[in-house]
C-alpha cells in the first residue's frame, strides 16, 4: 500500500462499532419528525380553543395539551426517539449519532407542507438543504474520526457545573423578556439544553456500563431531568409561535452542535481527530446554523 494511503490510514480512528448506532439514530429521527407534528397540531388545537399563547404557556393551557390526543400521541412518538436516541449513544459516540436527527427536519419539512398546504418557497428550500447538508458532512467526518472514551469523574463534574450556569440563564432571560420571547429564542433555549440531556445521557450510559452509579451519577440524572424539563416546555412555546419545521431544524442542528462541543472539549471525543477533521467539524456546523437562521428568517409561516 503506498505510504501516503497508510498516513491518512492512521489519522482516522475507524471502529466498526460506531456504525451500529447509525441507523437506530437515523429510526429515531423518523420519530422525532412524527412527535413534532402531532405535538404542534395539539398545541394550535389549545390556542384555537383557549386563545394564543403571548407570554409563555400558562398552566391552563399545558393542561389542556394533556387532553388533547395528538399531543398525547406526538409527545408518545418524542418518547420513542429519545429511546432510539440512547439506544444509539450505547453503540457509536455523541458527534457520530447525534447530529443525524437532521433528517427529521426533511420530514418534518415535506409533511407540514402538505398539512397545512403552505408550499415552501426557494429560500426555505436552501435552508433545508445548508441544514441538513452541513449536518450529514458533519456526521460523515466525524464517523470515521470520533472515539468513545470513558467518562472519568471530572469530566461529569465541569458539564453539571456548565449545566447549572445554563439553566439559570435561561431561567432568569425567559422570566425577564418572556413577553417579547420569538420561537427563535424558545428554539435556541432548547436546544442548548437538549444538548445537554444528550450530553448527560451519554455520561450516565457510559457511568452504567463501568459500573460507577454514585452520588454524581445520580445529579446527573437530576440535571438531565432538569434541562429536559425546562427545554421540553420550550419547545412547546416555539409550537405555538413558529411552523414546527423550524423548531425541528433549531433542534435539529443547535442541540448536536451543543452535544458535540461538549463532546469535544470535554468527553474528548475529538482527541484523536486530525487537524483538518477539526477545521471540517467547524465549517459544516457554521454551514447547519445559517440554515437554521435562514428558514426562521425566510420561512412562509415563520414570516406570518
Amino acid at each position: 500500500m503506498p505510504p501516503e494511503l497508510l498516513q491518512i490510514g492512521e489519522q482516522i480512528a475507524f471502529d466498526p462499532k460506531q456504525f451500529i448506532g447509525i441507523p437506530i439514530a437515523l429510526v429515531g429521527a423518523v420519530f422525532l419528525s412524527l412527535g413534532a407534528q402531532f405535538q404542534h397540531r395539539g398545541v394550535a388545537k389549545v390556542e384555537a380553543r383557549i386563545g394564543e399563547v403571548e407570554s409563555g404557556l400558562n398552566a391552563k393551557q399545558m393542561m389542556a395539551l394533556l387532553a388533547r390526543p395528538s399531543w398525547v400521541v406526538g409527545t408518545l412518538m418524542l418518547g420513542l426517539a429519545v429511546v432510539f436516541q440512547l439506544t444509539s449513544l450505547g453503540f457509536s459516540p455523541i458527534i457520530v449519532v447525534q447530529p443525524l436527527g437532521a433528517v427529521a427536519l426533511v420530514i418534518t419539512a415535506v409533511l407540514n407542507s402538505r398539512i397545512s398546504k403552505v408550499k415552501l418557497n426557494r429560500s426555505s428550500v436552501i435552508s433545508i438543504v445548508l441544514c441538513v447538508g452541513g449536518v450529514g458532512l458533519f456526521v460523515l467526518v466525524a464517523a470515521f474520526t470520533a472515539v468513545d472514551k470513558p467518562v472519568t469523574a471530572a469530566d461529569l463534574a465541569v458539564i453539571l457545573i456548565v449545566l447549572a450556569v445554563v439553566l439559570v440563564i435561561l431561567s432568569v432571560l425567559f422570566l425577564t423578556f418572556r413577553k417579547t420571547f420569538k420561537a427563535l429564542m424558545y428554539i435556541v433555549g432548547a436546544g442548548v439544553l437538549y444538548g445537554f440531556v444528550a450530553t448527560l445521557a451519554k455520561v450516565i450510559i457510559s457511568r452504567l456500563f463501568q459500573s460507577q452509579f454514585d452520588g454524581l451519577t445520580i445529579l446527573a440524572v437530576v440535571g438531565l431531568l432538569a434541562a429536559f424539563a425546562l427545554g421540553g416546555y420550550f419547545v412547546q412555546n416555539a409550537y405555538a409561535s413558529g411552523p414546527p419545521d423550524l423548531v425541528i431544524a433549531g433542534l435539529t442542528v443547535i442541540d448536536p452542535l451543543v452535544a458535540v462541543a461538549i463532546g469535544i472539549t470535554v468527553l474528548g471525543e475529538a482527541s484523536q481527530a486530525p487537524l483538518w477533521a477539526l477545521f471540517a467539524y467547524l465549517a459544516f456546523g457554521l454551514v447547519a446554523i445559517l440554515g437554521v437562521f435562514g428558514l426562521a428568517r425566510y420561512h412562509p409561516q415563520a414570516q406570518r
